[in-house]
């Protein structure tokens, strides 16, 4: 059997970057306000880009 996942697009709402003092924080607060507003937003890490993106599956 063989397991195929599809990757949905995501959209990027905002970067962070990741060496910056308070580490995720700022991303995180950052998607917690666009929740608040209703959008479903979550923090990933860009490892190549050593970034914390804020994204969300709508378009």
């Amino acid at each position: 059997m063989t397991d195929t996942t599809t990757a949905q697009p995501r959209t990027v709402l905002e970067r962070f970057p990741a060496g910056a003092p308070r580490g995720s924080w700022p991303a995180e607060e950052y998607a917690a306000g666009q929740r608040d507003q209703g959008v479903d937003a979550r923090v990933v890490m860009d490892l190549k880009a050593d970034q914390f993106l804020v994204v969300t599956n709508a378009p």
